[in-house]
């Protein structure tokens, strides 16, 4: 069945008017239409958003969106089949490679995830809403907890929000909650101004989370060796140290259009910390450059629970990341965790 008819039957069939479809997931109404008569073809975004809405069986709106595409390109070309032919032995081989970098299990939780993604689509814009600041602020407080700050949940709502000092409380564990959430206000109005990811925004990041805490070494490479303990891995040196970030933000401009962005959040994520280009706030940094790369996909933050069980899942998967025993366990790790925090996102927007 050719795309426009699996669209409109779909759509008559739940009742909705095409003015009703645009207003849900935020397309113009005249594009509806035009999928509707086959005149325009929907992005592959869009593909998802529909499906999503209308509950139509996504494989087979994928399928018949995919061959339209390619009857589209190639048309009625001398070559076509063979080309068509050709194209299949390479994806076969492509598929072969991506299959030994990436698990059953593991891409079986991404396209779950990516499904949950989709679900939240029709309510979006979510960034400035009182429940996405919510999780903002148990973002920063959790982050901060698993480093060995000590506010709760609620004085880190007061000391961000009300301004209020906390007794017995150190001035160090009051700034790193102000500083985190302006971290994340430096994360947001990046992404809003389309900036692309480089070295400068790790720089800034590291700046902000230690300003007024340890000026000397805010936004500063380690300029001294330093032994990472309960560890069995080698930071860089620290005269390498600039030439190793180059050349990881290097690998994620080659790899970031191609590499799904929870691979991709949580691979750039451990690689900081195996450099370890600061003395103090790796964690957190590379903590903030993961969500940055998740929120920039549309992706929620990835907030790592501050709990017992999670922290030490936290450092026993990072752990084997770093000694180059197991990668994909971390990367399995944060791929679970973003899930459990979109699946509590729609909890809540359902409620």
């Amino acid at each position: 069945m050719e795309t426009k008819t699996l669209l409109k039957n779909a759509r008559e069939q739940k009742g909705l008017k095409t003015r009703e479809v645009a207003q849900i997931l935020g397309i113009d109404q005249a594009l509806i239409s035009k999928f509707e008569t086959g005149t325009r073809k929907p992005t592959k975004e869009q593909v998802v958003k529909i499906a999503t809405l209308l509950e139509i069986d996504l494989e087979s709106l994928m399928i018949s969106w995919l061959k339209e595409k390619i009857i589209h390109e190639i048309g009625n070309d001398e070559f076509a089949l063979q080309a068509l032919k050709a194209a299949e032995e390479e994806i076969k081989s492509n598929k072969n490679a991506s299959a030994k970098k990436v698990s059953t299990l593991l891409q079986k939780l991404l396209d779950e995830i990516d499904l949950f993604k989709a679900k939240l689509n029709p309510f979006r814009p979510i960034e400035n809403s009182p429940l996405n600041q919510a999780f903002e602020l148990e973002y920063t407080h959790a982050s901060n907890c698993i480093e060995g700050n000590t506010l709760t949940l609620a004085e880190t709502d007061l000391v961000i929000n009300e301004g209020q000092t906390i007794s017995g409380k150190s001035m160090r564990e009051h700034l790193e909650a102000i500083n985190h959430q302006e971290a994340i206000a430096f994360i947001k109005n990046a992404i809003q101004k389309n900036t692309i990811l480089s070295e400068k925004e790790l720089i800034s990041l590291h700046g902000i989370i230690l300003r007024g805490i340890l000026p000397k070494e805010a936004g500063q490479y380690r300029n001294v060796s330093i032994t990472i303990k309960n560890n069995s891995f080698n930071p860089a040196d620290p005269l390498t140290i600039p030439k190793e970030i180059e050349t990881l933000f290097n690998w994620y401009e080659l790899n970031k259009n191609n590499t799904h962005p929870i691979i991709l959040a949580a691979t750039i994520k451990e690689r900081l910390l195996t450099i370890h280009p600061f003395i103090n706030g790796n964690g957190k940094v590379s903590r903030l450059i993961m969500n940055l790369i998740l929120l920039q996909h549309g992706y929620p933050i990835a907030n790592i629970k501050a709990t017992e069980d999670k922290r030490m899942h936290y450092y026993q998967t990072l752990k084997a990341s770093l000694a180059q025993e197991n990668k994909e366990d971390f990367i399995m790790f944060i791929a679970q965790t973003e899930k459990e925090n979109i699946q509590r996102f729609l909890e809540v927007i359902n409620q």
